[in-house]
């Protein structure tokens, strides 16, 4: 067993983004014990944004770049790239990820959609897959979808992968959540949900054959509803703090499950990657480029995804 399993390693991003201060600053509020946290960052690097007050392990990463807030460079994409790999390899019990900056990493030639796949090529084993989970205190937003252009979701989405990846969201529920039967509503694609074929034919030909095949395997799931809807209604309820009607709300596509919940908890919002061995949280905006360096940034989110791992 890694040394590092009992223990919530961070790493802080991409090094001219606000995810060193953004670290630093929710190190510095939650006041943690220093046995459980350990940082992978560059010394250079925190020094930049400000000061820790705790002695947790720091794990000193080369960089003999200049931190330059604001710039966008291939070596801080490596850096950060480099920085998620060795945590990876750690097998903490959690990892928690600053902001990263995707045209960074591409810069330096790693070339990933995000983060979530970064941790999936290297945490995955025996055909596990990763997945992205938006969570504010109950209300919380699966994506079919990730970061792919628009045009392509209604190719992407199949009958085999919903079904997928829904039993994963089942399965983090019933052994993360320790919630037995929890109940999914499904995001229909089309506006209306297809209004029986009439704007669009997804729902009919590829929604409902996989809810019927879930069902026969025990899940609670919705007929693919409209999500504008859907979404009213859980914002609602959730401003009001009351019991939303849905575990889980599934989404086809990043911009549909997003919008809504960061409208409403924007800096209460946690990005998890689910389905593999080790859970990863990080807050759910970026690197901010155009605060980077200027000590304003808001640290809530990152609160947030370090809290999450306390529970």
């Amino acid at each position: 067993m890694s040394k590092y399993a009992n223990k919530i390693v961070i790493t802080t991003g991409d090094p001219n983004g606000i995810g060193a201060e953004v670290t630093i600053k929710a190190l510095n509020l939650l006041n943690l014990p220093s046995k459980d946290i350990v940082i992978i960052s560059n010394k250079k690097i925190l020094n930049t944004y400000g000061s820790i007050k705790n002695d947790y392990e720091i794990i000193d990463l080369d960089y003999s770049d200049k931190v330059e807030p604001g710039e966008i460079s291939s070596g801080s994409g490596d850096f950060a790239y480099r920085a998620l790999k060795l945590a990876c390899e750690l097998r903490p019990r959690f990892i928690v990820t600053a902001p990263t900056s995707k045209e960074a990493m591409n810069l330096a030639g790693h070339n990933y959609k995000g983060q979530t796949e970064i941790l999936e090529k290297f945490l995955a084993r025996e055909g596990q897959r990763a997945e992205m989970l938006f969570v504010s205190r109950d209300f919380r937003v699966l994506l079919l979808t990730r970061h792919c252009a628009l045009k392509d979701v209604s190719r992407i989405i199949t009958k085999d992968l919903i079904i997928e990846k829904t039993e994963r969201l089942r399965s983090f529920f019933q052994n993360k959540l320790l919630i037995k039967r929890p109940s999914f509503a499904l995001c229909a694609l089309n506006p209306h949900a297809g209004e029986n074929g009439i704007i669009g034919t997804e729902e009919k030909d590829v929604f409902i054959p996989a809810i019927e095949l879930l069902r026969k395997r025990g899940i609670n799931i919705t007929n693919p509803l409209p999500a504008d809807t859907l979404f009213v209604n859980a914002t609602n309820h959730y401003i009001k703090q009351e019991r939303l009607s849905y575990d889980c709300y599934i989404a086809c596509y990043h911009d549909q499950g997003l919008i809504p919940i960061k409208s409403i908890a924007s800096d209460k919002t946690v990005n998890m990657t689910i389905g593999l061995d080790v859970i990863r949280t990080s807050p759910s905006h970026g690197t901010a480029f155009d605060i980077a360096g200027k000590n304003i940034a808001n640290p809530d989110s990152m609160i947030e995804a370090i809290k999450y791992c306390l529970y």
